[in-house]
């Protein structure tokens, strides 16, 4: 790798004015493209101290061996030439989107004497309608067969249609009914031209017409008794309706609209964009692409669109009137500027906020969000991918053993109230949810993280020393639970013979779990909570498990007692399988914090009442309406409660009456707390 040192340009070199840079490697690959309203400042950034370069622009300036620019006259053109020369060099650390296919549509050639309906991509053609897009191009062509039952349109080639009219005799589609076979005369060239435009009225949202028709058609058909006709016209509406449904209006019939989304994470990103055309939804793709470029969300609706629309920059129909966004890209005016050169007619770039439109781009954001989640659930299921990052992880970390069991810990609270904590396992990759921890943290430990921090893994470890016998147990520890926890974004919970989720069945045997030692321990954040958790251990006496901290801002790996931390590369496995245990340690926390927030906000007097269950304490408050009059009311009152006895009602005078600081209670009926 070359030193950016030396090839850094003089700062005076560089000019002041918008343009497009490259870098280049040793081998003069362009490696790199990026545009800029003032080159210098831009560069300069680039060569500044490489501790403070992020780790994926750390990575691009040690590879590069030069740097080149071109000044242009406007951020205009530098977004056009950045766009040009990103699709003629393809740069190993640009983000891109491109899939190298043009969108699929579905065309009618009504310009030629014996129109054909068949599947196009690229430039558009003179007296030829066009439908679409679509995606991906099989829909085409199921929808395309199933039309051809009611409107046997031609779809074969010229060389098959000419070799028919040589021979008198058609291809297959027209011994099955599906091609009117106008090459040997069956029709004429005007009925099939006819019969080619009510193909196009169809796919224009004209459906209900046909459909309607058709209906009076196997009436007629029926009241004549000509079963046979009516059956085969049942079949033809039966047909149409599921084309008309693939094509449902989920906007007004004059909407035009590209919608796209984003799902990102640190180091990829998904993106689908629905194809909205005559206000039904037409097509959808998606990518999932690497995160090689340091960019925020606005950088890569950006470069979305560029990709998108520059692949078929040549064909102005492609761009639709709206294109509607999770976020305006970055240099919008340039980029609106840029799609209305290339439709050569308006085009509106907005976020939606309210109506249809913004509730459709939840849907595709719903998409993008499960598309991520499933690259990511295939790709830590690959037993060779798993292996390959616990080796990585192995080697970068030094560790003198096979990492077989991760463990990972995260806080959560919100200023300091609910504290919580989480324990995940990860054992030969995969997670092991059954023996998924949470904790309660209370008192001095949850004056700030790293207080807790130390707190949960001394408590985790006191249990394992206690499963050893190295030290008396504590007894049970009430604010340590086991997991029932149903959603996990590693989609790979423990399972039985039959393919069911494996759980606990006695608090016994989940104890006893906390006997068994990880490998790794891994915490989110940075130095100070690595600090505190190998203090934990210290104090303990435990001097074999290895603590390392992932701290999310640069995704950098802390190691206990080291100045510096261990960067592992962009693409590394390891820091993916890092990522994946660390995200769900902080997802698990979090839905643990969720619901302790939201039952202490719901706590009541009524709680600390002995053998007061939830039904008899929602029927309390449905016939009283407060606590304030619950605690009023005499033992006779009370015994007017179904299921409230004499006995449990005296329980409930006595408690109430020495409880002079009794929290809200809540309205179980409305929902609503009620003061007293």
């Amino acid at each position: 790798m070359a030193n950016p040192v030396t090839y850094r340009p003089k700062t005076g070199e560089i000019p002041l004015d918008p343009g497009v840079y490259r870098f280049r490697d040793e081998h003069g690959r362009v490696i790199y493209v990026g545009k800029a309203k003032n080159l210098r400042s831009r560069l300069n950034s680039y060569f500044a101290n490489p501790q403070g370069l992020l780790a994926k622009t750390r990575s691009m300036v040690f590879t590069a061996a030069s740097v080149e620019w071109t000044v242009v006259g406007s951020e205009l053109e530098a977004l056009q030439l950045e766009y040009t020369w990103i699709k003629e060099f393809n740069p190993r650390f640009n983000v891109m989107f491109r899939d190298d296919k043009s969108y699929p549509y579905l065309a009618v050639t009504m310009g030629e004497k014996y129109p054909r309906v068949q599947v196009m991509r690229g430039d558009k053609k003179k007296d030829t309608r066009y439908f679409g897009p679509f995606y991906p191009a099989k829909a085409i062509r199921e929808t395309v067969d199933t039309m051809l039952r009611v409107f046997p349109v031609r779809t074969c080639s010229s060389g098959v249609f000419k070799r028919a009219e040589r021979t008198g005799r058609p291809c297959l589609l027209g011994y099955i009914d599906k091609c009117s076979a106008p090459c040997v005369g069956r029709i004429s060239p005007e009925d099939h031209k006819a019969l080619a435009g009510e193909f196009c009225d169809f796919m224009s949202g004209e459906a209900k017409k046909f459909i309607s028709g058709l209906e009076k058609e196997m009436a007629a058909a029926v009241a004549e008794l000509d079963y046979e006709s009516a059956a085969r016209l049942r079949d033809d509406i039966a047909a149409l309706r599921r084309v008309f449904e693939r094509n449902t209006v989920v906007l007004s019939e004059d909407t035009d609209a590209d919608i796209f989304a984003l799902k990102e994470d640190e180091l990829e990103a998904a993106a689908q964009v629905f194809h909205v055309r005559g206000g039904r939804i037409r097509g959808q793709r998606g990518w999932v692409v690497e995160k090689v470029e340091d960019m925020d969300t606005p950088d890569l609706v950006e470069h979305l669109l560029q990709q998108v629309y520059g692949e078929g920059s040549s064909s102005n129909e492609q761009i639709p009137r709206e294109v509607l966004v999770p976020v305006l890209p970055s240099n919008s005016d340039q980029m609106l500027e840029w799609l209305r050169g290339l439709r050569g007619a308006r085009v509106d770039v907005r976020v939606p906020q309210r109506g249809d439109k913004a509730t459709l781009l939840g849907t595709v954001e719903q998409n993008a969000a499960d598309a991520l989640r499933l690259h990511k659930s295939r790709r830590a299921g690959d037993i060779t991918t798993r292996s390959a990052a616990l080796q990585e992880l192995q080697e970068a970390l030094d560790l003198p053993q096979p990492l077989m069991r991760i463990e990972c810990f995260d806080i959560s609270h919100v200023q300091g109230t609910n504290v919580v904590a989480s324990m995940v396992v990860v054992e030969d990759g995969l997670p092991r949810k059954s023996e998924y921890r949470k904790f309660s943290i209370t008192g001095d430990a949850a004056r700030d993280d790293t207080a807790s921090m130390y707190d949960v893994i001394h408590r985790r470890f006191r249990n394992y020393l206690a499963g050893k016998g190295e030290q008396p147990a504590a007894g049970p520890d009430p604010d340590v639970d086991p997991v029932d926890d149903e959603a996990s974004v590693l989609e790979h919970p423990d399972v039985d013979a039959q393919g069911e989720p494996v759980r606990d069945t006695t608090t016994a045997i989940s104890r006893n779990r906390f006997a068994y030692p990880p490998s790794l321990v891994v915490v989110d954040g940075g130095p100070p909570q690595v600090a505190a958790a190998s203090r934990a251990l210290a104090d303990l006496g435990i001097d074999d498990v290895f603590v390392i901290g992932l701290a999310k801002r640069l995704e950098e790996v802390w190691i206990q007692d080291s100045e510096f931390p261990v960067i592992l590369p962009r693409a590394s496995e390891g820091l993916f399988l890092l990522q994946r245990i660390r995200d769900e340690a902080h997802r698990f926390a979090i839905t643990f914090h969720r619901q302790k927030r939201g039952k202490s906000m719901t706590a009541s007097a009524l709680d600390e009442v002995p053998g007061l269950g939830p039904a008899k304490r929602k029927a309390l408050l449905k016939h009283f309406g407060s606590v304030k009059k619950i605690r009023a009311a005499t033992v006779e009152d009370l015994v007017q409660v179904p299921g409230v006895g004499p006995a449990l009602a005296e329980t409930i005078r006595t408690s109430l009456a020495t409880d002079d600081a009794a929290a809200p209670a809540v309205n179980m009926t409305t929902g609503e707390i009620i003061e007293d």
